[in-house]
This record gives structure tokens, sequence and C-alpha cells, in this order.
């Protein structure tokens, strides 16, 4: 019917079958299929797929490890990620909240009694169907028995839902699925993670020393919770324990709802759990029959549109990698339109024909918000034959290819060339420096783009370094989508920013270089980090009146966090003039905070933990209100740095993105 997402390994298409029922099919990508080591881990996943059937999963419907093209194909579950509808609706509460509970917990119990270890559950891997939730991706699951194909020295799961033995000994058990639960409900309760986000190692020494803040959960969930996140493997709740007190939890709900008189509400089924699941109804567009050849190609536009999208990680299926929203959601509120790097996707209508042969009412899909669609980190993963050859290469653009570079020629080349000014344009007015116009050419032959500034007279040199550090996230962000998009047709992956000091300037200097299949941002291990180069530009003034406001409120809800914290740190209270600092880097959408630390107030690790608390939740608040509110709101990251008398420089104490 159409495709569905893309990801490093295979495609997922949207397929009907004879009786209307919805499928998501997973094809592995040719360049995997020919990789014997990827094939048997995917024969690994199919065999322990199909010995999986219970409660709040979703069934593996067929599948063909070693056809020509390898494919599994698993029921279509329309609805949001748990951290999708976190971010959209809040908490869950109540009814809902005890269902979600018993629900992951049954999936686990399940999983657990036909001897298979999940090893990765997370918000992103829990669908919030209307029928309830739903676990999904067995992508590094593995038997209990011990015969799992996985690759050697390799950490399998994500920061933050990793067991405090998986750390230490790498040791994966039902009982580190047991404390990933219990992770995920306390997320589900409260929006918050319970170790926290920050550097992996610092998540990582949270989850293995710290107790989990479960402040808001209900007194009665925190039992069980609590016996999930015992730090000793061997005192954890099992699944199917798990799933029998939560139900019984969930059965005292209904009761409550219903009044004393009722009686007990009814348990040991799934009854009770679709009783007291309530979410916010979801616009779910039927999918239309195959169409004559000459419509067929429309029709296949309109169904990805309404259905939009959904990537794969190595599942069964799974929404979005971390690092890339350009496919999105398996619903119809936004759109799988190709990611573009500028602009906003206009709102499609679709006239589709129902599973019946009905002619289904136009359904217009809100188009999706471009804040929302992430960088490709790997845009040419699983692709065979790229049209960009060049990747990898150390030898940087020399000046011969920026003087032999040539204006945009083609209409491919003229959208980027717009695509890469308007974005520089936006993040130097910011800082009121976009006087400083780009030139941008092409040079085919070394598969490069060139940005080009100057001359501007009197030109103080950090202003040069803002103009290399816009150029490289334009090119770099605009370039990766245009790999992502037309893989094997577009030939530039390498980009190189330059500036001339004269109008006849023969040999522009060269400000920086980079590829686009690197990576745009600045991250470790997958985590956000600030630096200095983005301290620099943050500290510059901004011409922006939003930014000064939300800078100046931020800084005053920095302050009023730190004093309402201090009966559990018993630090000192701060006030204004204790030079804490906020200003806004618009090349990577990130707010930094800073201290020069005039009183002293921030020398000990301890008083250092508590300003990065304090920053964390204060600035976290602002930047997802204002981004909630405001279209043209980027920033969704922080940092924050304080002096440090023994280097005399500032040092990064802690970084991290805001969910808006």
């Amino acid at each position: 019917m159409g495709r569905l997402g893309s990801g490093g390994m295979g495609t997922v298409h949207a397929g009907l079958g004879p009786t209307g029922l919805r499928v998501a099919v997973k094809v592995i990508h040719p360049a995997q299929a020919e990789d014997p080591d990827f094939l048997a881990r995917f024969r690994r996943e199919v065999q322990l797929s199909s010995r999986v059937q219970g409660p709040c999963l979703i069934p593996l419907l067929a599948a063909d490890p070693d056809a020509e093209n390898p494919w599994l194909a698993t029921a279509y579950a329309p609805g949001l990620t748990l951290d999708q509808h976190l971010t959209a609706h809040g908490a869950l509460t109540g009814g809902t909240l005890y269902a979600f509970a018993t629900g992951t917990a049954q999936a686990l119990a399940a999983i657990h009694a036909a001897g298979v270890i999940h090893r990765d559950v997370k918000p992103q891997n829990v669908i919030l169907t209307q029928a309830g939730p739903r676990v999904l991706d067995f992508g590094i699951a593995h038997a209990a028995d011990g015969t799992s194909v996985t690759r050697t020295g390799v950490m399998t799961g994500t920061p933050g839902w990793i067991s405090p033995e998986h750390y230490r000994t790498g040791t994966a058990g039902p009982e580190g699925d047991m404390f990933a639960w219990g992770t995920l409900v306390a997320y589900a309760a409260t929006g918050r993670l319970p170790f926290g986000t920050g550097a992996p190692d610092v998540v990582a020494y949270r989850v293995m020393s710290e107790e989990p803040d479960l402040v808001g959960l209900p007194d009665e969930l925190r039992e069980p919770l609590m016996k999930a996140l015992a730090k000793n493997p061997a005192e954890r709740i099992s699944a199917d324990a798990a799933a029998r007190e939560c139900e019984q939890l969930l059965a005292r709900q209904a009761t409550q709802v219903l009044g004393a008189d009722a009686g007990p509400a009814p348990t040991g089924s799934s009854n009770s759990l679709t009783a007291e699941w309530d979410l916010p109804s979801m616009e779910d567009p039927a999918w239309s029959l195959p169409a004559s050849p000459r419509r067929k190609r429309t029709v296949i536009t309109a169904v990805v549109t309404a259905i939009a999208g959904a990537a794969i990680s190595g599942g069964i299926f799974t929404f979005y990698s971390s690092g890339d929203r350009a496919d999105v959601n398996l619903t119809s509120q936004r759109t799988a339109t190709s990611a573009r790097p500028t602009g906003e996707a206009a709102p499609i209508t679709a006239s589709a024909t129902t599973a019946s042969g009905t002619h289904a009412e136009p359904t217009t899909v809100p188009a999706v918000d471009p804040r929302t669609i992430r960088i490709p980190k790997d845009p040419l993963a699983g692709v065979a034959n790229p049209a960009y050859t060049r990747a990898g290469e150390e030898t940087q653009p020399h000046s011969d290819e920026w003087r032999s570079s040539t204006i945009a020629s083609s209409p491919e080349e003229r959208d980027t060339e717009k695509a890469i000014r308007e974005r520089m344009m936006s993040m130097l007015a910011t800082k009121d420096m976009d006087f400083m116009k780009p030139t941008i050419t092409f040079n085919q032959r070394a598969q490069t783009v060139m940005v080009t500034g100057g001359p501007v007279p009197q030109l103080p040199e950090n202003y040069q370094e803002v103009f290399r550090r816009t150029g490289e996230m334009a090119a770099c962000s605009t370039l990766a989508h245009r790999l992502k998009n037309d893989p094997t047709t577009w030939p530039y992956g390498r980009f190189s920013i330059h500036w001339k000091t004269s109008d006849d300037d023969p040999d522009a200097a060269a400000l920086g270089y980079g590829e686009a299949t690197d990576g745009c941002l600045s991250e470790t291990a997958g985590q956000w980090h600030g630096d200095e180069s983005g301290m620099a530009t943050a500290e510059i003034p901004s011409s922006n009146k939003t930014e000064i406001r939300v800078a100046d409120a931020t800084v005053k809800t920095i302050v009023a966090t730190w004093n309402t914290n201090t009966t559990e740190t018993n630090e000192d209270a701060l006030t204004l003039n204790d030079g804490i600092s906020l200003g806004f880097d618009p090349v990577e959408n990130a707010a930094y905070v800073w201290t020069d630390d005039p009183n002293s107030r921030f020398a000990n690790r301890a008083s250092q933990s508590n300003l990065r608390g304090a920053v964390e939740a204060a600035v976290c608040r602002k930047l997802t209100v204002e981004f909630n509110s405001n279209k043209s709101w980027n920033y969704t990251r922080w940092a924050v740095a304080v002096y440090d008398a023994y280097t005399d420089t500032r040092q990064f104490i802690g970084a991290g993105n805001c969910t808006p």
C-alpha cells in the first residue's frame, strides 16, 4: 500500500491482507541481506518473535528470513509511543496509568514465559493504541538459554533503561527487563526519568548507586515499582507477580470509579484493562485498496501521508531513532513527506477508497512540524550504491576546488542553495549578524558545497567563528536530508566554509570543513553536549526580543528553583547577584547557562550537582513552554558551566536535551 518508513536495516511497508487486515512488512536492505552475521541475527529475531504470544504484544504474522529479500510481517498498531504521548498529552493518570502498568507487565510475563528476554524495554518500544499498550521490538532480544546471536563487545540497551547488573557485568536476564519496567511505569506516571538525564556515564552512576526519584507516583504503585527497581536482581519482582499486583490495583481503581456498591471489578482478563484505558481519540484513516496503474503513484502518496511512517531500528519495527525524525509516527497527526531541511510541508487532503470499496471522506492531514524533524546521523546507511562516493575521505577540499566551484545550475542545487542561505540567515539574525550574507557554490567533481562569506571590513574575529558555525550547520543539515531522501542521485556530501578578505581575493581562507555523513551535532554516544564554541556564540548578546525575554525569565526561575530546594540541599539561598547568566546558541538550538562564581558558591561537587539539577529543571520548563506556544522557537537543549579556579577556565558540569 505504500512505505511506512525506512531505517538503517530495512524498509517498512504498509500492507493490506485479503480480509482487510492492516500489516507492517519489514524488508531488509540488500546490503544487509548479504551479511551472514546480520542474517543470523535476523533469523534469531524471527524465531524469538514467533515464540512469543500474549496480551499487549504485537504478533508476528509471517516471515521468510531466507528469501532473496528477507522480510517479516507484524500486525499494524496505530498510536503514539509512550514518549510521544507524554510530550503531547502529559503523564498517564488514574485507571489509564494502572492499565498501562498492568498491560506492560503482562506483555513481559508472556515474553519471559516463552523463554525470551526483551533487553530494550523503553518508551519508544511501547505503543499506546486505542485498545491498550503494546510492547514491541525484539531486535536485541535473546533466549534465556543463552543461544542469542549478538555482536561481541557491544552493550545492548539504551542508557537510562539498563539495569545495574548489566552496567556492572553485562548480565541481561528477565530481572533486567523488570528494572526497565519499573523505570518505564515511573516515567509514564510522572513524565520524569527516575534516574534523571545527562551524560551516559552520569546516568549509569545514578542507576547503580542512587535511589530513584518517584515523587508524584501514586502510593499504591510505589510498592511494586520499588520491588522492580531494587539494585539486587534477586530481590526484584517477577513480571508475572507484577502483572497480578497491578491487575488488583487496576480492579480497585475500577471499583472506586463505579462506587462502593458496585462490587469488585472483574479480573483475570483484559476486560478491566480495556475498560479503564482512556486515551485522547486519534484519527486513524482507512487504508485504500490498490489502484489502477495510472493512479497508483498518486494513491500511494496519499496513503503514506495519511498513515505516516515508522522507521525500524533492528526490531520488528519502531517509530524513529533518536537521531532522525525524518520518518514520523504511525498516526495521521503528522505527515510522512520527505524530510525538508527548511520550510513546512503543506497540509495534504487525501480521498481514498476503504477496504469495503466505499468512498471515504477526504482527510486533511496537518503538516509536520519542521522543528521535530531531526538531522539524519547516517543518511546513507544501507544504501548499496550512493551517488556520493567520497564518504570518509580525510583530505579537505583545496583552493583549486573552491575556485572552480560554480553557482547552482540544477533545480536541486538551487533548492539546496536557498535552504542553506535561509538557514544561515535565520541563525545569524539572532545575533544581529545577518549582514554577513553567504555565497553558495558547487563543485560536483569534488562532491562539495562551498559556503563563502566576506569581505566585511573591521569584522571582529569572533564574528567569523559564528559565520563558520552557522555555515557548517546549515550545509551539514541540508546535505544530510538530501542524501537520505535521494541517496542514489544526490552527489554532494562534503561542505567547506571560506572567507574572502577582498572582492578579488583569488584564494579565500578556509574556515571549516566537514561531511554530512558524520553527523551534524556535538554528540558523544548519542548524547548532546555543550562545547566552548557553542558557549562563545551564546555569550554574544542576542538581538531577538523573545530570546532576551526568555533568558531573563529563565535565570530568575533557576534562582527560584535553587532556593526552593535549599531545605533539602542545605545550601544558602541565591540572588540575581550571584552571577548566573544565560545565552542562546542558534547553531545547535541550545541555551547555555554559565557563572564565573563571584561569590565562590559552586566550588565543590555537591553545589555543582545541585546547580545542575536546578538548571535542568528550570531551563527545560521554560524552553518547553515556549516551544509549545511559539512555532518559531527552536531551542530544546541546555548546558551549564561554572568557573574552575584551578584551571582558570569554565568547566561544563551538565548538558542535555529537553523533551518539548
